[in-house]
């Protein structure tokens, strides 16, 4: 009948000559784990500790052998693993006993394997007929094996091994012929690798022909406790350059008697114990105790300080000074702070000044201090980084201008204007002057942009000439250029504005400094001065026009401060002039601008606001809204721009651009005929003394006198 090996007959009994297998399982049916063993068990490993007796039967000295071995049972296929630890010179194979795979059981049960419940601690177990006793197991097995629900039993004695026990007190008992002293030297090699302390020595060599001192420098590798040396040798001093003044190696220390003679310091020391008597044979040990050895004390760490003097093969050199590891070495390890240098170096000689031969006239001056330079001719090198910087660059043009007349008493020459531009990229100026009908004079360029020389230097001189900077260029400051006399009236809103930014580079435009030298100057005469403005205010409103305060500053000053610091002062506490200009009216000019020039492409500017507005808020800020405008190339002067965008301004700086472009489209929103409105005119000829830029024309005088003399009660 084909039936199942493991299936029983009928009604459940066994069928002849059958054997049931049986089914152990420690947990219950419907608990546990689904997941299968192979994934439950993976890289889990019940460790057991065993031994076995081996009988020896071809010697006399042993009957058998204690052999112990290790039992890996894996859990995730019950395969079984016998190894057993390899000993030096045991004579014997060891390692692997039993390869891992399932082992079955002894006979009769040879058809079944084994598995954790066959296993325990002081047991035995049979694999392939040699007998293993448990005697332990680690402590993950334990662990295991009680959650499994095994009771564990006491571990068993670990037996001794007779011939090894016997064996180690025939090695105990033997004294070795050559005795091996071990010296560790991997530890201090491990902790002070590339760990070098570095000293500057000086040897003062006697016999040398010009008795000059020689600068060494010493390594102490602390790896090894060795020392090299290397000469510093100086340029042109006439000695043969050699790569190590002393080779790496331990620098033995001075005998009070000498050096040892070659030979003196041997490693061992070799006992003729019978001589050439017996058979002309000779008989040595080795002088394992050591008496006629000589010990020999080579520098240590501790042997170097700074001032110690140092043998080195009969040469008395001095220690100078150390680098900062080597000082920190020396403070941590052995607690020294001072490190005070031994001077050994002679002082320099004085460097001999380099003179220069004056100008001669021909080329730049600069260009003719290049032939002096060497002898290679090369064209005097300009300041890129100062001209990357200060280049013009979109708005920022970088250049001062001021408006300037000449110092004459001549009627004619008296009402020239002339604009003097000072280029800060390279500190050049060009001056034009203004053409006026009618006075016979041809106006334009007055003086190439260029340097120019300040005045009262010579010539011909060795000293490179000082030329006009910014600095030198301030609203009331006289200036002579090439021969002409200019007295500086006035400059444009870009110039207040830069100088009073750039206030570190431009004291007549630093706020601070001219406060501490008006308080310098007013301090003593407070009281009166606060009731000189008051006077100047009569219906006390807490402003006065820009004349009046320009003229108590100067009287209050008594012309110590030039027409520069006062304007600045104005810009400080001034109140700016805001013109009032209708929304309508600029909307209506911007029209009439895009109409004029066919501008229409409004739904492509607004698409583009729109997209620029992450937030989907209905605002942009200012300067987006611009940069949008000017990519489209609208075409309005960009202080129209700049003033009807501040107009569609909100609180926080937010333009509202759906409201700005509806604003400019003429098709759709067409704003009818607009009248002009009248502009406060600008009159040009008007220059006199008033500079013509001057965007305050009332002061804010309180707030000065508090800052002056503090606030008064």
């Amino acid at each position: 009948m084909l039936v199942g090996e493991d299936k029983p007959g009928i009604g459940g009994e066994q069928l002849p000559g059958q054997k049931l297998k049986p089914k152990y399982s420690v947990f219950p049916e419907g608990m546990g784990s689904d997941a299968p063993s192979w994934v439950a068990f993976d890289k889990q490993v019940l460790s057991f500790d065993a031994y076995f007796e081996e009988e020896v039967p071809d010697k006399n000295q042993e009957l058998y052998r204690i052999r112990y071995c290790k039992i890996y049972f894996y859990l995730e296929d019950d395969t079984i693993q016998v190894l057993e630890p390899r000993v030096k010179n045991s004579g014997i194979n060891q390692g692997t006993i039993v390869r891992r795979h399932r082992i079955p059981l002894p006979p009769p049960h040879e058809d079944q394997f084994y598995t954790i419940d066959h296993f325990n601690i002081n047991i035995e177990v049979i694999f392939y007929a040699r007998r293993y006793k448990i005697i332990d197991c680690d402590q993950f097995t334990k662990n295991f094996l009680r959650k499994m629900g095994f009771r564990l039993n006491a571990p068993a004695d670990r037996p001794d091994d007779p011939y090894t026990k016997e064996r180690q007190k025939i090695l105990d008992s033997m004294n070795p012929l050559r005795p091996y002293e071990r010296i560790d030297t991997l530890k201090q090699f491990l902790e002070h690798d590339g760990h070098v302390l570095r000293f500057f020595c000086v040897w003062d060599d006697p016999e040398s022909m010009f008795h000059d001192p020689r600068e060494l420098v010493l390594h102490y590798y602390l790896a090894d406790d060795t020392i090299d040396m290397k000469e510093i040798l100086p340029v042109n001093s006439g000695r043969d350059t050699v790569p190590l003044f002393l080779r790496r190696d331990k620098l033995p220390k001075y005998a009070p008697t000498g050096l040892y003679q070659p030979g003196t310091i041997t490693n061992h020391t070799v006992l003729n114990v019978l001589g050439n008597l017996v058979g002309n044979k000779g008989r040595y040990i080795l002088d394992n105790r050591k008496t006629g050895a000589v010990h020999q004390e080579f520098y240590k760490d501790s042997d170097l300080k700074i001032g110690a003097v140092i043998n080195v093969w009969g040469r008395k050199i001095i220690l100078c000074d150390c680098d900062e590891y080597t000082k920190e070495y020396y403070r941590t390890k052995y607690g020294i702070e001072d490190f005070t240098p031994i001077p050994y170096k002679a002082p320099p000689p004085p460097k001999p000044e380099k003179t220069f031969p004056p100008y001669n006239g021909f080329g730049s001056e600069e260009d003719s201090l290049c032939s002096c330079m060497g002898l290679l001719l090369k064209p005097p090198r300009k300041d890129f980084k100062k001209l990357m910087e200060k280049d013009r660059y979109g708005l920022e043009s970088n250049i001062l201008r001021f408006l300037a007349k000449l110092i004459t008493d001549s009627p004619i020459d008296k009402d020239r204007k002339f604009l003097i531009c000072c280029f800060l990229s390279d500190d050049t100026i060009s001056v034009f002057e203004h053409t006026q009908r009618n006075t016979g004079i041809l106006g334009g360029k007055f003086l190439e942009r260029g340097r120019i020389k300040k005045p009262g230097q010579e010539l011909l001189k060795s000293e490179p000439s000082e030329y006009f900077k910014a600095q030198d260029l301030f609203v009331g400051a006289e200036v002579c250029f090439h021969g002409h006399n200019f007295l500086l009236v006035g400059a444009d809103e870009y110039t207040f504005n830069y100088m009073e930014k750039h206030a570190n580079e431009f004291p007549m435009a630093d706020v601070g400094v001219i406060l501490k030298k008006l308080k310098d100057i007013a301090e003593p005469r407070s009281r009166e001065i606060r009731q000189v403005f008051a006077a100047a205010d009569p219906e006390h409103t807490k402003l006065i026009e820009y004349d009046p305060f320009r003229n108590l500053i100067v009287s209050i000053t008594d012309g110590a401060f030039s027409e520069h610091e006062v304007i600045t002062l104005g810009h400080c506490y001034g109140v700016r002039d805001e013109y009032k200009i209708d929304l309508y009216y600029l909307l209506a000019v911007a029209q009439e601008k895009l109409k004029k020039n066919n501008f229409d492409n409004f739904e492509q500017l607004s698409a583009v606001l729109t997209y620029n507005d992450c937030k989907k808020c209905g605002v942009l800020p200012h300067e987006t809204c611009r940069t949008v405008c000017k990519s489209f190339k609208l075409p309005l002067a960009d202080e129209d721009l700049q003033l009807l965008l501040t107009m569609l301004e909100d609180d926080h700086k937010q333009v509202d651009y759906k409201k700005f472009v509806d604003g400019m489209n003429w098709r759709e929103n067409q704003i009818p005929a607009f009248q002009t409105i009248k502009v406060l005119p600008k009159n040009e000829d008007e220059w006199g003394e008033q500079p013509p830029y001057l965007p305050v024309k009332k002061i804010k005088y309180l707030p000065l006198l508090d800052d002056l003399f503090g606030k008064e009660e």
